[in-house]
């Protein structure tokens, strides 16, 4: 689906024709409730009218019409309470109950605040009287907006996942489309870097010189490696997730504040893991300099590497300002950023490459507001045949 700038537009006018559509149907549901209710009041009256008939009849008449609407009724709960307050009669009431004293009061009570109580008079003089309530057939139409109400709100929500998942499709596709092209440009000058570190290795330079940039130039071939990869399905082979964090540590160690005090702890023995070298240690950087952020330069950071049987956990804990427990989840968010400069990106592609290409897992383990925030990273271990 292509969206357009007359979209907006569109959406509103769907909306104000969906709510005007909800809004009639609402109404004539209720209108219809209405009438039916009167319906049923019109009977319980003729019924009363019969009964008062049957009463009043002396001359044994033809009562023929009388009995058949006495006997009509055939859904409409009631009860005929005489004049002493005893029980005359009753319709479509359950037989085990209708003994029971309390239950009759019950009924009496809620039927009274359904409907108005019907009298049956022996000429001016009320001999007994009707409570009667709503049928079942009205009582289920009481309920019909309800059950409208849930499946438009079923399908609206069908409908905004579809828009949503349609939107955030058309934008993986552009930054898939942007972090390729940052590939391609960056490659040009990369390739004239390491022709002109060709030529100052001839110039006499000092060596240690070339090796420093060296180092960057090699960072900057992984960071086109990165991009390129960006959008498509990256390849998984068994490495030492040990040695891969040691890696990125020590770079990052190396380039960072003075004042950043560092520490990792790992298990001796090498713990492999089905990665992807250059996207695993772009999380370990994201997560890393997300922390030196958050500690604005000064403060402790430790990376720490435990083995289960089947996993392996890889924790970053910072001294830094903490994260509120409402914002665990919001952090991965695209575009969710406490910083004033930065477009909110870090976490979410860190998300992306550790749950949706090495099929892990990432969370805020645990953090405190001025004391410190804890990332996990929980990854699978390589089997043994993968290792060979």
């Amino acid at each position: 689906m292509i969206f357009t700038k007359y979209n907006a537009a569109f959406r509103w006018v769907m909306i104000a024709t969906s709510f005007i559509i909800v809004s009639l149907i609402l109404w004539n549901t209720y209108e219809f409730f209405q009438h039916f209710k009167k319906e049923e009041s019109i009977k319980m009256e003729n019924w009363s009218f019969a009964q008062t008939d049957f009463i009043n009849d002396e001359t044994n008449g033809d009562l023929e019409l009388t009995l058949k609407i006495l006997s009509s009724n055939k859904t409409t709960p009631m009860l005929v309470i005489n004049e002493d307050g005893s029980l005359g009669s009753y319709n479509n009431i359950d037989e085990t109950k209708i003994t029971d004293s309390i239950y009759v009061q019950k009924l009496i009570a809620k039927f009274k605040e359904e409907n108005t109580p019907k009298h049956v008079k022996m000429g001016s003089t009320i001999v007994s009287t009707i409570y009667y309530g709503n049928s079942p057939l009205l009582n289920k139409l009481k309920y019909y907006p309800l059950a409208l109400l849930l499946i438009i709100f079923l399908f609206s929500a069908v409908i905004y996942f579809f828009y949503s998942s349609n939107k955030n499709a058309v934008q993986n596709k552009l930054w898939s489309g942007m972090a390729k092209e940052t590939a391609h440009q960056i490659g040009t000058p990369l390739s004239s870097l390491i022709g002109w570190t060709e030529i100052l290795k001839t110039e006499n330079v000092d060596p240690d010189y070339i090796l420093e940039i060296e180092k960057d130039i090699d960072r900057l071939q992984t960071i086109t490696e990165r991009f390129s990869k960006i959008g498509s399905l990256p390849t998984l082979e068994p490495a030492d997730i040990i040695k891969e964090t040691l890696e990125s540590f020590d770079y990052l160690k190396s380039r960072s504040s003075k004042l950043i005090e560092f520490e990792i702890k790992t298990p001796v023995d090498p713990i492999p893991v089905n990665l992807n070298k250059q996207l695993y240690s772009w999380t370990i950087e994201n997560l890393v300099k997300n922390a030196i952020d958050a500690m604005k330069g000064r403060g402790k950071l430790k990376i720490e590497i435990s083995q289960l049987e089947l996993q392996v956990k890889i924790s970053i804990t910072d001294t830094g300002k903490g994260i509120a427990k409402k914002d665990y989840n919001k952090v991965f968010e695209p575009g969710y950023t406490t910083k004033k400069r930065g477009w909110g990106l870090g976490l979410s592609l860190t998300k992306r490459i550790i749950e949706d290409f090495h099929n892990g897992k990432i969370k805020v383990l645990q953090s405190e507001k001025g004391v410190g925030t804890t990332f996990l990273i929980t990854l699978k271990r390589a089997s043994h045949d993968e290792t060979r």
